[in-house]
């Protein structure tokens, strides 16, 4: 407690001169458990003076702590323009920094985390639900307020920073679920101020965050010199961090540094709306270190608290980190650091009496009764009872929620659902079927539960009213282990251009309101067997085999919404817009594909389920055959393909934003017999709206320049991150993206093909300006605008 006999929440409580040690909670309560006899104790907390005291423990007893705020006296007044001397102490500090840096490892440490998310305010209703009654099965009161999460965890962490971690989880508890594993990772909270940038939490912000002693600090933060105090014999410089700028990635706030050595003593950093932040309004840092040996320091406290509101919700909450029993070491074997995280069956089959005994910060009486009521709302609701109650409410049928989004009926005790398709959305038209419907209904059920695999079986009806053909199809999903079989057959529609040309909805839209159909499409009956496999050190196999009969299909109408736009319909034929001349003649194909895809990845996470790979920094090599094999089951085709590609997304430039890039190569090593369905297509664009992925062009014609030859296709994409647009006053509070883009397209029959697009993107929503041009016409280039969103 302070002064003021006010709790001081997450202080730090050590053995002096040890590792051994633990937290207060956020009522300022702790539990420490040492052997009997005498013992010195040290408590330090950020902004407090720390306390040394020694106690003689012969029975259980309880002690009180009142730590002083700690006075930060200033050494002189400094009069005039000269420099503040916190600028002379930072320039110490990041002189010495990466010496610290690789003094921090190779060690082993026991972790505790804990973890709760806590909502303050909620509205009655949110787009139709309910959140009064919702949040009663959540456990929270009657004014929607309480904890939504509560976790702990405790593992095991080998390391030797900066690049190697690895952590194994012992224990783990979730409030309300017996059967999950706590989302606490030690490895998240690996908040290391000693390296130049910290990615805190993905996604957090879009670029990393330039820690107060980087190598190039001053030129992102002013600072002030707020005094020095004495700690354990030490002289404590508190130094003001200040960012130069808004809307940069930059923390505000204070770093305490021991004077001669100039290295961290504490940090008290913040970020908020002004650091450019996502997800949440503020993000609270607070960092302790304690001495191991006379060079070497390490965490002993990490406190992350967290606030943020959104559409009339608001949250707060903490994630805390205990590090106890450090031990400098050598690691001899490097190898060992590919598993990054290990979590067995039986980490979250502890019981309440080891928690009780093992928890280094006791629970406060909220987060106790959060325990007990949620483990018995799960009983609840895990009961047969209140199942059926659950699913009797939300199976009733509502007709106007069935004709807009569908219907699905499910057993939650049997784990299984079937969904019938809304017939509104089912609703699409083209030139070739006119109105049709493509009607979709499904059903699957769990049948592992451990490794969440679900068996589907999904069925599809499809009418053409303008042509009157009618055509159905039925697959079925099977997992099998780490395999997967799906089998389907039937008959459909499809795009002539099989790696897709425009949505559904915008080939409709388009064909009505403005008399454009760009979309091509020929009739299939088929039977089809797909198997996909994941081989050791993740090599995913698959392999596809399909019979086919494919039709060519004529346009069946000329309606749009105004007459003078019919004129401008063109044929189901792209190469002869101007009749329906049969693209191609009735033919049978019998393929197999075989694909291969490595990404290199050494690195993985072992769950009870298996194993998880983490992304590797090498690009992700994918190799695919195709045989077209003649006469068998009566095929007409006879042709090998080949292609590979490399494929890589996201790769970090610091401060300087992201990169992307995908490349493919291919060539028809033989293409005695084939039909235009089989050429190797491209992702193509010709409309304002485009769901635009890496490796799609942007005006680029859908069908005329598909190939039977060869083929050269590279994308790559540079995201600056808000480099550029956080510097602009009105701009900055958008978090706005610039984007640059290149593409290219070789083939014998156009030569070369490019593009370079130049746009900005809020959240998932783009706004392109592209300009294309081909070797075929390269003065007269095109330039177009394009909004869309971006999924890769």
């Amino acid at each position: 407690m302070d002064e003021r006999k006010e709790a001081i929440p997450f202080a730090s409580i050590f053995k002096a001169n040890s590792s051994i040690g633990t937290s207060a909670n956020s009522e300022g309560q702790f539990k420490l458990s040492l052997p009997r006899g005498t013992h010195e104790i040290t408590v330090t907390a950020v902004g407090y003076q720390p306390a040394s005291l020694p106690i003689n423990l012969e029975r259980n007893d309880t002690l009180r702590i009142a730590l002083k705020r700690a006075v930060y006296t200033l050494q002189e007044v400094v009069i005039g323009n000269q420099e503040d001397p916190a600028y002379a102490i930072i320039r110490k500090a990041i002189k010495k920094r990466s010496t610290y840096l690789s003094q921090s490892g190779p060690y082993t440490a026991h972790v505790y985390i804990k973890g709760l998310q806590r909502l303050t305010k909620a509205p009655k209703k949110f787009l139709g639900v309910n959140i009064e009654e919702a949040g009663k099965e959540m456990g929270l009161d009657s004014n929607r307020r309480g904890i939504i999460y509560l976790s702990e965890s405790e593992s095991t962490i080998q390391a030797d920073p900066p690049k190697h971690f690895r952590e194994e989880m012992i224990s783990s508890k979730v409030s309300g679920d017996n059967r999950a594993f706590s989302f606490n990772r030690a490895s998240e909270l690996q908040l290391n101020f000693y390296e130049n940038y910290q990615n805190i939490i993905e996604g957090l912000s879009n670029r990393p965050f330039i820690s107060p002693i980087a190598d190039n600090a001053l030129a992102h933060y002013n600072y002030q010199y707020m005094g020095s105090s004495t700690d354990m014999g030490l002289t404590i410089n508190k130094i003001k961090v200040i960012p130069k700028r808004k809307a940069e990635p930059l923390y505000k706030g204070d770093i305490y540094i021991v004077e001669d050595d100039w290295r961290l003593h504490s940090v008290n950093l913040l970020l908020d709306k002004e650091s450019s932040i996502n997800f949440v309004d503020s993000l609270h840092i607070k960092q302790l270190f304690t001495p191991l040996e006379k060079q070497v320091w390490m965490p002993s406290n990490v406190q992350l608290d967290f606030k943020g509101g959104l559409l009339g919700f608001q949250i707060n909450g903490y994630f805390t980190a205990v590090y106890q029993d450090y031990a400098l070491t050598n690691i001899a074997n490097k190898k060992s650091f590919r598993e990054v995280l290990s979590i067995g069956k039986e980490v979250n089959k502890k019981d309440s009496a080891y928690w009780a005994d093992s928890r280094p910060i006791p629970l406060t009486a909220e987060e106790q009764h959060d325990y007990v009521f949620k483990d018995s709302l799960r009983k609840q609701h895990e009961s047969k009872t209140y199942l059926d109650s659950v699913d009797k409410k939300n199976n009733r049928f509502k007709p106007i929620g069935f004709l807009i989004g569908g219907y699905n009926y499910r057993n939650r005790y049997k784990k299984e659902s079937i969904y019938l398709g809304g017939p509104i959305p089912s609703l699409l038209f083209n030139s070739v079927e006119g109105l049709a419907i493509n009607y979709d209904v499904g059903y699957s059920k769990q049948i592992d539960s451990t490794h969440n695999r679900y068996f589907r079986i999904n069925g599809r009806v499809r009418y053409g009213f303008a042509n009157e053909r009618l055509n159905g199809n039925i697959s079925t999903s099977i997992p099998i282990k780490n395999q997967t079989l799906i089998l389907s057959g039937g008959s459909d529609v499809v795009d002539l251009n099989n790696r897709g040309s425009l949505p559904t909805l915008f080939n409709s839209f388009y064909t009505l309101f403005i008399g454009e159909n760009y979309q091509k499409l020929y009739e299939k009956r088929f039977a089809s067997a797909q198997w996909n496999y994941t081989l050791p050190h993740n090599i995913k196999l698959d392999v596809l085999t399909e019979w086919a009969h494919r039709h060519w299909l004529p346009n069946a109408t000329d309606f749009t919404f105004w007459d003078r736009n019919r004129h401008q319909l063109t044929s189901n034929n792209p190469f002869i817009p101007d009749a329906d001349v049969p693209l191609f003649e009735d033919n049978q194909s019998t393929k197999i594909s075989i694909g291969v895809r490595y990404d290199f990845s050494t690195r993985y996470e072992t769950y009870p389920t298996g194993k998880r790979y983490l992304p590797s920094k090498y690009p992700t090599l994918n190799v695919q055959y195709t045989k077209g094999i003649k006469n068998l089951l009566g095929s007409d085709v006879d042709y090998d393909l080949l292609t590979a590609g490399l494929y890589k997304s996201d790769i970090p430039l610091g401060m300087y934003g992201k990169i992307a890039f995908a490349t493919t190569v291919g060539k028809f090593l033989n293409n005695n017999r084939i039909f235009y369905p089989d050429f190797r297509h491209f992702n193509g664009n010709q409309i304002l709206l485009v769901d635009q992925q890496l490796s799609s062009f942007l005006s680029l014609d859908y069908y005329q320049y598909s190939t039977n030859t060869s083929f050269v296709e590279a994308h790559t994409e540079y995201n600056l991150s808000g480099i550029v647009t956080s510097k602009v006053p009105l701009l900055r509070k958008l978090k706005l993206e610039e984007i640059v883009g290149l593409h290219y397209l070789h083939t014998p029959e156009m030569k070369h093909y490019g593009e370079l697009h130049l746009g900005l993107q809020w959240k998932m929503l783009r706004v392109i300006y592209a300009h294309a041009s081909s070797s075929n016409d390269l003065l007269n280039g095109s330039n177009t605008i394009r909004i869309g969103l971006k999924f890769f």
